[in-house]
């Protein structure tokens, strides 16, 4: 007893002596003043403080777009939406976390997106920075290989039904389609893969379930819920089966 006393009285004291210097810590330490920072294009004479201006004012709005592209140009959306496919299918709505299955999607989208990122990167990026082209050619380049990993993963289906409800004209190649008929095409096609994925991941899965249910009833358990009994066995099946290798694998060669 005496020593609990002791150290709750330790504690208090040490608080009181935190409180007290906290204070006085903030009162004679001095803290270096953070820089201003300013975006400014001065009067227009320098054009390389105008090219940093603009390449600065230029990263700002990629990243303000970044959650919009990451959804719409790239393969996020399937990988999401297959990952999500596979928790419910599984039983289990909390595990894995949503920030652990969004954080795996995100890092699988860039390892599969790689190829296309060096392309943006070196036929556009670079030259930028060098100077040797500008703005407008710089995106026009770093289109080029998003439009062709969306066109390839793009079904003909989808192509056709949005040109159509569009109201413009057939296009006689792939370079005359617009992003406008082109970006919401990629996303239905990836939506369609997704879900023809997923109903290949809850196949397994269901089959567990319909075996557990019949076993409940003929054993006269009907008050016993089978979800809750069919739930080690579909992990335990996903475990052995090595199911995160396998989704992952095929993930990824969905998109060869």
């Amino acid at each position: 007893m005496r020593r609990v006393f002791f150290s709750g009285f330790v504690c208090l004291v040490l608080l009181a002596v935190l409180l007290h210097a906290v204070p006085a810590f903030s009162q004679t330490s001095s803290f270096p003043a953070l820089p201003v920072i300013s975006i400014n294009g001065g009067d227009g004479s320098d054009p390389g403080q105008v090219s940093m201006t603009l390449q600065i004012l230029l990263l700002i709005t990629v990243l303000s777009l970044a959650p919009a592209i990451a959804l719409m140009a790239t393969c996020f959306t399937r990988i999401l939406v297959v990952l999500g496919f596979l928790r419910n299918a599984m039983g289990i709505q909390q595990l894995p976390p949503n920030q652990v299955i969004v954080t795996l999607a995100l890092f699988l989208t860039l390892f599969i997106m790689r190829p296309v990122w060096e392309r943006v990167y070196d036929d556009a990026y670079m030259p930028f920075q060098e100077g040797a082209i500008g703005t407008g050619q710089a995106i026009d380049k770093a289109m080029v290989p998003v439009r062709g990993f969306m066109l390839k993963h793009t079904r003909d289906e989808e192509l056709s039904l949005m040109v159509s409800l569009s109201g413009s004209e057939r296009p006689q190649d792939q370079s005359e389609i617009s992003l406008l008929v082109l970006l919401p095409a990629f996303m239905l096609s990836e939506l369609k893969t997704a879900f023809q994925m997923g109903v290949v991941i809850f196949l397994p899965f269901l089959v567990v379930d319909m075996i557990v249910s019949s076993i409940l009833m003929a054993m006269g358990m009907i008050m016993l819920p089978p979800m809750l009994v069919s739930l080690p066995f579909k992990v335990l099946l996903f475990v052995l089966a090595d199911g995160w290798d396998l989704v992952v694998m095929s993930l990824i060669r969905s998109f060869d």
